[in-house]
């Protein structure tokens, strides 16, 4: 599970940045920032049972949780898997003794945690906005400011420790086997809901042998779109009933997720005799993302990537057939930032981690992508998908 040290070191680098920003605390209330910041899976939603966490720049975190996570928490702290120990429960339903506080009760235990924590003035910041929450700190904490500090755990997470590298390695390695299971399940004749289904239980199947406790494991296989459909970039109403065809362009998807952390593969398969147009297409995309990778080194912007793979395609002729950017940033969400990959002009550093996957969306005829998950090299790309993505590996014989 989650290593002692990587808390530590995640806790001393949100204090630098509050000293730098002159902020008194960091309120965290997103849930895939408070499973980062505190080691705890939620098992609630936190827009119908809200949850913070409190990190004050002097002094130990607190978080404030519903009861139902009372079990879960508990259970987690036995093993060891959760990083924060101080606690306060909301009740989840009224009681008629003991009465405790309830949801309505949760802007209240922010304002009073941040009170029992000697924080009555000064600034603190929000990793989301918080009406609710910053309404009643004016009221309740009148001498304390409440700033965006969403670019806090925003640059942490594009820095991917090796805690984060090991788990997404585990997953592409898991997606790999996913789209070995695709290749030999497609046939003609069957619906890609079908077969969507049949490569989520052989992934889930291997994923529990490979680690049968203490890991959560999430899977998600299917197409974006099938035949025609594929032009549009994420299919139309997909997964449906459409039945694979000869002559079809296959935009197969595969998902893994392990402890929270993604990694994503994709690959256009083609099923029977590819045609010229077919080879035409591929073989464009493919050059495309490959030079869409060649870009993933340190030192580079993140809009190199977008622009590498684009020019491939736009000197091919098919600039016009593009509605879909290159890529995203991956890890605890399935898309992060970097979100606007084609605008954005950082510098990236070692050990972010991004798709890159170029479209070209031929309407009538169908879709042509690969994508893998790279990380940031110092010197080189380092991909953590590896599936095959040449024609012959990737034509479904029919």
């Amino acid at each position: 599970m989650y290593n002692l040290d990587i808390y530590k070191r995640r806790m001393n680098r949100i204090r630098e940045f509050l000293s730098k920003s002159e902020l008194n605390a960091l309120v965290v209330f997103d849930s895939l920032n408070t499973i980062y910041v505190s080691g705890f899976f939620l098992d609630v939603e936190p827009w119908e049972r809200p949850v913070a966490t409190v990190i004050p720049i002097d002094g130990e975190p607190s978080m404030i949780l519903n009861e139902l996570s009372f079990n879960h928490y508990r259970y987690g702290l036995e093993k060891g898997a959760h990083w924060i120990k101080d606690v306060v429960f909301y009740d989840e339903h009224p009681r008629l003794t003991g009465r405790r506080y309830y949801t309505k009760d949760f802007p209240f235990l922010v304002c009073k945690m941040l009170e029992d924590k000697g924080i009555i003035k000064g600034s603190i910041g929000f990793d989301v906005d918080n009406s609710a929450v910053k309404s009643f700190v004016k009221i309740h904490l009148p001498r304390v400011e409440v700033y965006d500090a969403s670019w806090i755990l925003r640059e942490m997470r594009l820095v991917k420790d090796e805690y984060e590298l090991d788990l997404m390695r585990k997953a592409a390695e898991l997606a790999d086997y996913g789209l070995e299971k695709m290749r030999e399940t497609i046939e003609i004749g069957l619906s890609n809901v079908e077969i969507g289904h049949k490569v989520s239980y052989e992934i889930a199947r291997e994923a529990a042998k490979r680690y049968p406790s203490d890991v959560s494991i999430e899977v998600s296989a299917g197409f974006t779109g099938t035949g025609p459909e594929g032009a549009m970039p994420h299919g139309w109403r997909m997964p449906n009933g459409r039945r694979i065809q000869r002559g079809d362009t296959l935009l197969a998807v595969v998902g893994v997720r392990l402890n929270c952390y993604w990694a994503e593969d994709e690959r256009t398969f083609i099923v029977g005799k590819p045609s010229e147009k077919h080879i035409k297409f591929f073989d464009v995309a493919t050059k495309a993302q490959e030079c869409g990778i060649s870009m993933c080194v340190a030192g580079r912007r993140v809009s190199d990537i977008d622009a590498a793979a684009l020019k491939v395609i736009e000197d091919a002729g098919f600039g016009d057939y593009v509605f879909h950017r290159t890529g995203h940033g991956i890890g605890l969400g399935g898309h992060e930032y970097w979100h606007d990959m084609a605008f954005n002009h950082r510098i990236m550093k070692p050990n972010m981690v991004t798709t890159v996957e170029p479209m070209i969306c031929v309407y009538g005829f169908g879709g042509f992508r690969h994508s893998d998950t790279v990380v940031i090299g110092e010197d080189k790309p380092v991909v953590l998908t590896k599936f095959p993505k040449n024609l012959e590996d990737l034509t479904i014989p029919a």
